[in-house]
């Protein structure tokens, strides 16, 4: 049996690209990092997208592990710079409601859930609990995929805050989005 604690990266700089945490993301996951470390995380994995690169850092520095990047952790759709910011969040609300909508770039919802969910069997089931470190959307793809739409919240469809904790038992879902450790 795995334990999964599904971090989603800290608050990030609203810049195209790749970019990495705010003052308050870099606090927010120095946060989570000690309340991880009392949960008793053996490992990191991280997305290999700065911010979320940046948060499993803080992790792995409190429970002094490697961070394992996995590409199949990385966010649904990323803002690159090469459509403007408005056209960006219609694709993504798109792809939001419709499941299987084929934004420009990116992964439809559905493609992006599996990903994950295939992240997630082959982590080895020695590791025992394990911290996550990825992106809102596509964790919110991943619980799509286990539980369906009606089980989640409607403000979690949209967004997940900052450093929220899912917590995953293989792939039982056992806790959505806690924020808890923030306070």
């Amino acid at each position: 049996m795995t334990i999964f604690y599904v971090v989603q990266h800290g608050e990030k700089e609203r810049l195209p690209g790749d970019p990495g945490l705010t003052d308050l993301g870099r606090w927010q996951a120095d946060r989570a990092a000690v309340w991880l470390g009392r949960a008793g995380v053996t490992a990191v994995f991280s997305s290999p997208m700065r911010r979320a690169r940046e948060t499993a850092e803080a992790i792995a520095s409190v429970i002094s592990a490697p961070v394992r990047e996995d590409p199949r952790l990385r966010e649904r759709m990323n803002w690159d710079g090469s459509q403007s910011f408005d056209e960006f969040l219609i694709e993504w609300a798109a792809s939001a409601r419709d499941r299987h909508f084929v934004p420009q770039t990116g992964d439809t919802s559905w493609q992006a859930g599996e990903r994950f969910r295939s992240s997630l069997r082959d982590v080895p089931a020695e590791l025992g609990v394990v911290a996550i470190c990825t992106h809102g959307g596509v964790t919110v793809d991943l619980l799509r995929s286990l539980v369906g739409d009606q089980a989640l919240a409607p403000q979690l469809l949209e967004s997940i805050p900052p450093c929220a904790i899912t917590t995953l038992q293989d792939q039982l879902v056992l806790d959505i989005a806690s924020v808890s450790h923030l306070k």
